[in-house]
């Protein structure tokens, strides 16, 4: 991604994103809002971007609040997705982006979906990659979701949320980045059964300074530009969006949710990824499909990264979900 192409944005917040932005060269199409998850970047886009610019596509794509060259607040309330989604339209209005698309990731997805509930006006689409759309949130609890996924799916699911929203956490995960760059992006994703899913079993994983093989689509340049990167201000800002749900404030901010219109009227695109054992494929599916009545769902054999791991195969997925669903 052309270093020429970031700004960076003032919100009316106050808040300044660094964000890539590139217009559309065909004036017809719409511009991709691409939305982060944790512990990335941008630049975890640089596939698609590069895909859909040669396509004509207009591309917007910041680091989300605690994240790479944005800024990284202490207040939490920043990050309630109110205000996320608040900052990120302004950022369009800022750069003029006519008709747009959002497409969300792990965290991501979530912000997108909180987009869709707010304002839905200002999308033509939505795509959801590994994380589904999440209608509402608010009465969410994070002890009772992992009893609730306990009995259902036999496993916790996500349980490192609750060590990742210790006020501690940020001293380990900046003391073994290395062990936590090589979990998040390991070559077995099903480590995350036992490794994220389980309470208790990240932070186990980070104090022994635990390694394991990284993905093929993490090269060795990649992997130091990752290290490097971290290493810069730590990751203890962007630790901030899982205190959000531990603390409930993601819970009273969805009380602004519309409950009666939770279902999606628009395009929606849906990766569900096979082997991610945190964000089921299946459950997350059904969700789409039950809220989203003109979605489209697919499912890749890959991990949780599948942007990075399939950018080919969904690339073009997504390409034939515009042009046939959300039109030029």
């Amino acid at each position: 991604m052309d270093a020429r192409s970031y700004k960076d944005i003032r919100a009316k917040s106050g808040n300044t994103y660094h964000t890539f932005v590139v217009p559309p060269k065909d004036a017809s199409k719409p511009t991709l809002l691409f939305v982060h998850g944790f512990p990335s970047t941008a630049h975890d886009w640089r596939n698609q971007v590069a895909f859909f610019l040669k396509a004509g596509y207009g591309v917007v794509a910041p680091d989300l609040l605690g994240h790479g060259g944005s800024d990284k607040p202490q207040n939490l309330q920043s990050y309630a997705p109110s205000k996320i989604c608040a900052d990120l339209v302004d950022i369009l209005s800022q750069v003029k982006a006519g008709r747009v698309v959002a497409v969300g990731h792990d965290w991501g997805s979530i912000i997108t979906s909180r987009l869709a509930s707010y304002y839905p006006e200002r999308f033509v689409g939505f795509a959801f990659l590994a994380g589904g759309y999440y209608p509402l949130l608010a009465g969410f609890d994070v002890k009772t979701a992992l009893a609730f996924n306990m009995q259902n799916f036999k496993a916790e699911l996500f349980g490192y949320w609750l060590f990742l929203a210790e006020d501690g956490a940020k001293d380990v995960v900046n003391k073994h980045l290395e062990s936590m760059q090589s979990i998040w992006y390991t070559a077995d994703p099903a480590l995350w059964k036992t490794v994220l899913s389980p309470a208790g079993g990240l932070k186990a994983w980070l104090q022994a300074d635990k390694k394991a093989p990284l993905a093929s689509f993490i090269t060795p340049d990649e992997k130091a530009r990752m290290l490097a990167e971290w290493r810069k201000t730590g990751l203890g800002a962007s630790l901030n969006w899982y205190k959000v749900m531990a603390t409930g404030l993601m819970s009273k901010d969805d009380e602004a949710v519309n409950k009666e219109r939770l279902a999606l009227p628009h395009p929606v695109y849906f990766a569900a990824c096979a082997r991610d054992y945190v964000c089921l494929a299946e459950p997350s599916a059904k969700i789409v499909r039950d809220f989203c009545p003109r979605a489209t769902v697919d499912t890749y054999d890959t991990g949780h990264w599948v942007q990075l791991e399939a950018p080919e195969k969904l690339n073009k997925a997504l390409l034939a979900w515009l042009e046939k669903a959300v039109g030029k």
